[in-house]
């Protein structure tokens, strides 16, 4: 099998987000097979799935060019809406597909388990090096690489202009006071619009803003978990939701439901916090608004760039899977080739940030700018992601955590509880759960 090329090398100092063994239980180096082939002459045939917009028409153009690797692709529903639990039930039953798409926050959680495996043989320094520092570091778990990135998303702010324009606001908010400030004016001017929307479903996007804060949630001490949700800068994201709710000045509804994209279609709400993706997601959710939306940096606490990462997705290899050289084969081909960052930006529903920034060129051109009024989002992205804070680890039991703040948040939105509480139920949560499977915690 031809690896696919990588184009240039730059040095990367690797960081280890966690230690294996006291910290992650489970670290499982796998199984795989270096076979290229079964020695049949037959191509090997990898199971993949996923649900990252475009992915079938990588997988097609993947087929198309390969001889000697198959990939049967099953598109299955997004992590969060029961992908994750069909993921995990399918590893505790043996069959589970050889590779995967996971997102970071995620991730640890799939490693502590031991539900994937350690890639490192198959992933050359120079193929690290292609990608972003910070898509590499939330990839690599006690020095060992567990998965290959595909996507950088830093945080974007999409807004109706046309709503904008006729509450008066000028330009975007460049801080979050300027944010309050103009949700105020939008409300004024326009009685029935929003500015956002906070989503209780969706601990991601408070987590992301709790990132660019500068918060830290996750470390390690030794040989320990140290777990702290209850910094200064959370606290201050936290109070600073919260009063927007309280004051009615955001909507308060399931992220990506047919209420919200209703209201972004009635103009109800005029902004969506989101990130790179989103972009794409926007474009061909409200295909009849082409031309109204915008995009600008999201807003930061003092004016200058700082950003969290919001979602992001990577490959990884499944633990019982005996063709990881093939599965990395075709995972660094979907996220280092020209050819495969082209068609998933083509598929016209993806506006992905590659984590390989040589690749940033080919999605520019690739994404159709028409709903943006031929706005450069790419060059907004790209000014975006080296602004991602570096300092960022997610635990290794996400899942326990935005269980226990999706739980609460909902009881925010019934006006029951404070975001506030609901952060740090979480963290109570959290460290049990971490206890729970025997692991060392700290805070």
């Amino acid at each position: 099998m031809s690896a696919a090329p990588i184009r240039r090398r730059r040095p990367l100092a690797l960081t280890a987000v966690a230690l294996c063994g006291s910290l992650l239980a489970a670290c499982s180096g796998g199984s795989g097979d270096d076979a290229a082939a079964p020695g049949d002459g037959k191509p090997v045939t990898l199971t993949f799935w996923g649900w990252a917009k475009g992915t079938k028409e990588v997988v097609a153009a993947f087929n198309a060019s390969h001889k000697d690797i198959r990939v049967r692709f099953e598109e299955i529903p997004s992590g969060a809406a029961g992908g994750y639990a069909k993921l995990s039930n399918a590893v505790k039953a043996g069959n589970a597909p050889d590779v995967f798409n996971v997102e970071y926050p995620q991730l640890p959680d799939f490693v502590s388990q031991g539900a994937v495996q350690d890639i490192s043989r198959y992933v050359t320094d120079d193929l690290r090096a292609a990608y972003m520092p910070q898509a590499v570091a939330l990839t690599t778990l006690g020095g060992a690489q567990w998965a290959l990135p595909l996507d950088a998303s830093p945080q974007v702010f999409h807004y109706r202009k046309d709503l904008f324009r006729k509450a008066g606001i000028t330009q975007p908010p460049r801080t979050w006071n300027e944010f309050r400030t103009d949700a105020r004016k939008l409300k004024k001017a326009e009685p029935g619009a929003r500015i956002a929307t906070f989503f209780p479903d969706d601990p991601s996007t408070f987590e992301a803003m709790v990132w660019q804060a500068g918060a830290r949630w996750f470390g390690t001490e030794g040989d320990s978990w140290k777990v702290d949700f209850g910094g200064a800068q959370t606290d201050k994201v936290a109070d600073y939701w919260q009063k927007m709710i309280d004051d009615d000045l955001v909507r308060v509804q399931t992220s990506f439901s047919q209420e919200w994209t209703s209201s972004l279609q009635k103009g109800g709400t005029a902004g969506y916090l989101g990130a790179a993706w989103g972009g794409g997601v926007l474009a061909s959710t409200l295909p009849d608004a082409a031309g109204k939306w915008a995009a600008a940096p999201m807003p930061t606490w003092d004016g200058s760039a700082a950003g969290g990462m919001l979602g992001g997705t990577t490959f990884a290899v499944s633990k019982d899977s005996k063709k990881t050289k093939a599965a990395v084969e075709f995972a660094t081909w979907a996220t280092t080739t020209p050819e495969g960052i082209k068609a998933r930006i083509a598929s016209g529903t993806s506006s992905a940030y590659p984590a390989d920034p040589d690749l940033v060129p080919v999605a520019k051109a690739a994404f159709s700018t028409g709903f943006y009024g031929g706005q450069d989002l790419y060059a907004l992205y790209s000014a975006g992601a080296p602004a991602i804070r570096k300092d960022w680890t997610w635990g290794p039991a996400m899942g326990a955590t935005n269980t226990a703040l999706k739980d609460s948040f909902a009881k925010v939105a019934a006006g029951s509880s404070t975001i506030s509480l609901a952060v740090r139920g979480a963290q109570r949560a959290t460290v049990a759960e971490l206890r729970n499977r025997g692991l060392k915690v700290t805070g």
